[in-house]
């Protein structure tokens, strides 16, 4: 029987962030993880293709109608097989360079399906069906997610897909109907649009994008629909009926009102994504995991002594960044250090073009709250990189406490703010007030001016170009 200072069940960001933090602090660590090749979801069938997809999506929709504005005259041509291989290579070079941190930080990866059986043990059920029994002191728990299901629509990742099925379509759809406008379904919607399918996007909700501020989704919503994305909100979908040349998919009001159906020819289902908690020996040890699949968990600590839980199966926003924050800590925690998650200060993205980007507290929550703030917004139509580039859709918002000036939440709507928004981070991570920002140098011309002008009007002092 293998021993190990800690056995990490998963090898996506949570798990293989742990077991390479375990490996740095002299740890003997091992991995289990199912999959052929290490870094879960994520990388393999989530964040990093379907990021790949969306910048070469946009590339070929940027050729096609913005470079004659430039004065470069192509008529791009899509060749989709290299669009996917490129995609493919890429991911692939990421799995190997993990591998390649387990190695030097002498991780072992053990392959096969991990199940704990008992206080202290882990069985490793491979391939062949071999079961393997690892000892280990501590054992945490990295399944992550897998995509939520919906009645009536069963997903064959043929013509009904999941975010996995949609990430390897054989051809650009005549019409692909997204259930759901959360980040997933508007992603991997506007890759497809851009690629020249009709997309009908169908949300149960009045809004898109539940949680980001509403301005922002207002904005951001406009921006789809001038793209060509239909929007059907307040919509119940009832079913989805394939065949061998596409799908009947229906929904009716939810305030009530005649069903309707839309003929696609492909149906994403992106409604959201639960905890993959099923069949891990929780059970053994005493683990019973709420109804919608999370483990309770104390900084980390489950209820069983030694049993450690993070990322997606413990509740908050299931990205990838937060679970690997969770692992630095979870791993150091154990080893008699210090660890430490600001659950305030967790960014989220959505990677569409405008891109939307926000951390910390929206009006929405503010008012809940019934706390005092100001408010400090600057359009990048007045920015001059974003005019000179041709940019100018969306704004910077920055929400500051009306009497401390301390900086509450930080909301992006625009290009490239992906990269910026690791700015109000670092400002919120250190309790900086709003003048903080606006009275730190920013280079000229970029885009991040944006953001100082925006912390600027806090205060009523933006300077507009």
């Amino acid at each position: 029987m293998a021993q190990y200072d800690v056995v990490i069940i998963g090898g996506g960001p949570g798990g293989y962030n742990a077991a390479i933090r375990a490996g740095q602090l002299g740890l003997k660590a091992a991995c289990v993880e199912s999959r052929g090749t290490l870094g879960g979801t994520c990388l393999n069938v989530g964040c990093m293709p379907s990021k790949a997809l969306l910048h070469a999506s946009e590339l070929f929709s940027a050729a096609g109608s913005e470079f004659a504005t430039l004065g470069i005259e192509v008529a791009p041509k899509l060749n989709l097989p290299q669009m996917m291989k490129q995609k493919d290579d890429s991911v692939g070079q990421l799995t190997k360079g993990i591998e390649f941190l387990f190695k030097k930080n002498k991780v072992d990866w053990v392959k096969g399906h991990g199940r704990i059986a008992g206080a202290g043990k882990v069985e490793v059920t491979g391939a062949d069906g071999q079961v393997t029994t690892l000892e280990a002191k501590n054992i945490v728990v990295a399944t992550g997610s897998e995509p939520s299901s919906l009645p009536g629509v069963e997903v064959d990742q043929k013509r009904i897909v999941d975010s996995t099925g949609a990430l390897a379509l054989p051809e650009v759809p005549g019409h692909l109907v997204v259930i759901g406008a959360g980040i997933i379904g508007l992603e991997l919607g506007s890759v497809w649009r851009r690629l020249g399918a009709k997309v009908t996007v169908v949300e149960y909700l009045d809004r898109i994008t539940p949680g980001v501020d509403a301005e922002v989704a207002k904005a951001f919503q406009r921006a789809l629909t001038k793209q060509g994305v239909e929007f059907k909100l307040g919509a119940k979908v009832t079913g989805a009926k394939a065949s061998k040349k596409g799908v009947a998919l229906t929904f009716e009001p939810v305030k009530g009102g005649d069903a309707e159906t839309l003929e696609a020819d492909y149906v994403l289902l992106a409604i959201g994504r639960r905890p993959f908690t099923n069949d891990l020996g929780l059970d053994t040890v005493g683990i019973t995991p709420d109804k919608r699949g999370f483990i309770e968990t104390d900084h980390w600590k489950t209820s069983a002594p030694g049993v450690w839980a993070i990322g997606d199966v413990t509740h908050g926003p299931m990205l990838a960044h937060k679970a690997e924050e969770e692992a630095v800590a979870c791993i150091e925690t154990l080893a008699g250090k210090a660890g430490h998650v600001n659950y305030g200060i967790i960014p989220g993205v959505i990677y569409t073009a405008p891109e939307v980007a926000w951390v910390g507290k929206t009006e929405e929550e503010l008012k809940a709250e019934g706390r005092a703030y100001k408010v400090g917004k600057f359009p990048f139509i007045a920015n001059s990189r974003a005019k000179i580039n041709h940019e100018t859709e969306g704004f910077a918002k920055v929400l500051a406490d009306a009497a401390t000036d301390e900086i509450l939440g930080a909301h992006l709507i625009g290009p490239s703010v992906s990269e910026m928004i690791g700015e109000f981070c670092v400002a919120m991570e250190f309790r900086a007030a709003s003048e903080d920002v606006a009275r730190t140098c920013h280079p000229h011309p970029t885009r991040s001016e944006a953001l100082r002008q925006a912390a600027m009007g806090v205060e009523g002092w933006t300077m507009q170009a």
